[in-house]
C-alpha cells in the first residue's frame, strides 16, 4: 500500500491539487493499493478559483513506510511562498529528508521543494515560467526545462498544471503497471505521454491516444497479458473475438486509429519488457530473455530488436550471455 500524502498550501492552483488527485482516486478505485490523504498547514485553504478548500489533515509528525508526499503548486507562487502557512510546509518537508520518504512537487510546488534542500544535487524541473526562480532557490541542482516531469532518486518534480497527470500516470504505472495506467488515462480521455524526460512515448502508453473502444479492448488484453504471461501468443482472431469485431476489421482499426499493426504493437511491447528486464538482471542472456518476453528464440529476439531499435539501441540491449549465440 502506497500512502499519498497531498500537500496543499493556501492559494492553491486548483488543477494542480485536483488533476493529480482525480488520477490516483480513479486508480484506487480501480484497485490500485493506494491511500490517499489531503494535509497542509492549516485546516482550510483559499484557492485559485475564489473557493475555499476545507478538512485538510494537519501535517502529519510521522509517515508510514511506505509514502509518498506531493506538494501542489500555487497561483500566486512569489507572494504565497513567502507566507508563514508556506514556510511551515518547507520545514516540515526539510525533517522528510531524514526519513527516506519520496517526494514529487507539482508545477510551483518544485520550489518548496528547493527551500527546503531537497533538490540539491538532483535533476529537476517546473512550470517553464519558474526555471531561473528554481535556479535561484537550488543552485546545487540540475534544472531541466521542457520536460513533463523529471524522476531523480526518491524526488519526483513535474512542470505542473496538466503535467501533475502525467506525473500520477507514471506513479500509477510504477505501482500496479502500464495497463492501469492506461485505463486511468482513457478514464480521463487525454493523451498519453511519456516521462520522466523522453520526448517520445513509451510503448507501454504509445498508440493509445485514440478513442476507439474495440482497439482498447485488444490492447488492454495484450499489455495484461504481457505483464502476467509473457509467453501467451494471441492470435488475430482471438484478439478480434474478444474485441467484437472481426479480425480483418480489427486490423483496420489497428492500423487508423492506433497508427500501427497489431503484429508490430505486440513485438514493441515485448521489447520494451526486455529492456525492463536487462536493467533488472543485466546479467540475462538473449536465451534467457527471449523466454522471459514471448520470443520463441534468441534468433526470433535479435531479428524483431533489429527491426524496432536503432544500432546504439541495439547495442544497448545486448546481454552478456549473448556473444556468438545463434
Amino acid at each position: 500500500m502506497l500512502n499519498v500524502f497531498l500537500v496543499i498550501t493556501p492559494n492553491v492552483l486548483m488543477l494542480d491539487y485536483a488533476g493529480p488527485a482525480e488520477a490516483l482516486r480513479m486508480a484506487r478505485d480501480m484497485g490500485a493499493p493506494l491511500k490517499l490523504q489531503a494535509c497542509g498547514p492549516v485546516a482550510e485553504v483559499p484557492t485559485s478559483l475564489d473557493t475555499r478548500l476545507a478538512g485538510l489533515l494537519p501535517l502529519p509528525a510521522s509517515l508510514p513506510t511506505s509514502s509518498l508526499v506531493l506538494v501542489t503548486g500555487n497561483g500566486n507562487e512569489r507572494e504565497d511562498y513567502a507566507g508563514e502557512a508556506a514556510q511551515q510546509v518547507v520545514r516540515w518537508l526539510r525533517a522528510l529528508a531524514q526519513t527516506g520518504t519520496r517526494v514529487a512537487s507539482i508545477c510551483s510546488g518544485a520550489l518548496l521543494l528547493a527551500q527546503a534542500g531537497l533538490l540539491d544535487g538532483r535533476r529537476c524541473t517546473t512550470h517553464h515560467s519558474l526555471t531561473d526562480d528554481l535556479r535561484a532557490l537550488a543552485p546545487g541542482a540540475q534544472v531541466l526545462d521542457d520536460r513533463v516531469f523529471v524522476e531523480d532518486g526518491p524526488v519526483l518534480t513535474s512542470a505542473g498544471i496538466t503535467t501533475g497527470i502525467d506525473l500520477a500516470l507514471h506513479l500509477v504505472q510504477q505501482l500496479s503497471g502500464p495497463e492501469m495506467a492506461g485505463r486511468v488515462a482513457r478514464r480521463l480521455v487525454m493523451y498519453l505521454r511519456r516521462g520522466p524526460s523522453d520526448v517520445q512515448l513509451s510503448p507501454w502508453l504509445a498508440h493509445r491516444n485514440h478513442l476507439h473502444p474495440a482497439v482498447h479492448r485488444a490492447q488492454d488484453l495484450i499489455t495484461g497479458t504481457l505483464a502476467k504471461d509473457p509467453s501467451h501468443r494471441w492470435t488475430l482472431a482471438q484478439l478480434a473475438d474478444a474485441a467484437c469485431v472481426s479480425p480483418r476489421h480489427l486490423t483496420r482499426l489497428f492500423m487508423r486509429h492506433a497508427g500501427i499493426s497489431v503484429l508490430n504493437y505486440v513485438q514493441q511491447l515485448r521489447i520494451a519488457r526486455a529492456q525492463e528486464l536487462l536493467q533488472q538482471q543485466p546479467r540475462l542472456t538473449q536465451e534467457q530473455l527471449a523466454a522471459a518476453c514471448g520470443f520463441s528464440s534468441a534468433r526470433d529476439w535479435r531479428r524483431v530488436c533489429q527491426r524496432f531499435t536503432t544500432p546504439a539501441g541495439t547495442k544497448g540491449l545486448q546481454s552478456p550471455g549473448a556473444a556468438g549465440a545463434d
